[in-house]
């Protein structure tokens, strides 16, 4: 593994990157070789929330199965926020059951979800995928015990270097999300930001991810 893609919703299937593809219970494609599954908030069906789970847990039961999620919170859709807690508790319980990490969407909930992780007591680790918010909370979460991964938005905010460049090395990964520039990318940027070589940066992440991921 020379790049390490943590979220991506595209499988490219390159040759020297490991991607995290994110897979949705319904629409699951077996091709896929490694990948997160879960129930996002977005696309939360009250018709199919057993059959979803039931899908979920068998596929983290698999090695190909990374992580769950992505999976969270977010206060800017219409589906009411104690539906979106219940659904997301369920899908941590599976996380603990089955020692998997869990790939975290969160808008505007980041102290709902910080409850959550403190009241089940949460063992596994937590990644808030796409960060994009300020330097404060950034400190917050990682003192949390958060890991933090950041993609378009370190392409596409310059603001954020400030934010990105003080995150511990021990608790960040990059990613794509839905953004059509490659996780190479993301990585230059990175390494610029941080002041590190290309080299230090991918040893950087294959260490988190061996730490995260291999558990």
């Amino acid at each position: 593994m020379e790049y390490f893609n943590f979220h991506t919703h595209q499988f490219t299937n390159q040759e020297d990157v490991l991607e995290l593809v994110n897979q949705y219970p319904k629409d699951f494609d077996a091709s896929i070789a490694f990948y997160s599954i879960g129930i996002h908030p977005w696309y939360i069906d009250e018709n199919r929330l057993n059959e979803d789970l039931k899908i979920i847990e068998e596929k983290l039961q698999t090695e190909n199965c990374l992580a769950i999620g992505e999976c969270g919170l977010d206060k800017r859709i219409e589906i009411p926020l104690e539906l979106q807690i219940s659904i997301f508790e369920k899908q941590l319980e599976l996380a603990e059951k089955f020692k998997k990490p869990v790939v975290i969407h969160c808008v505007a909930a980041f102290q709902e979800v910080t409850a959550i992780k403190k009241k089940m007591k949460i063992s596994v680790p937590m990644i808030i995928h796409g960060f994009s918010k300020n330097k404060q909370l950034a400190e917050q979460l990682i003192k949390d015990g958060f890991y933090l991964s950041f993609g378009k938005y370190l392409l596409k905010n310059p603001d954020l270097k400030t934010v990105f460049k003080d995150i511990p090395n021990d608790q960040f990964f990059l990613e794509t999300d839905t953004m059509e520039e490659k996780i190479e990318q993301v990585y230059e940027i990175a390494s610029e930001y941080k002041g590190l070589s290309l080299k230090e940066l991918k040893d950087i992440i294959s260490s988190n991810y061996r730490i995260v991921f291999e558990l």
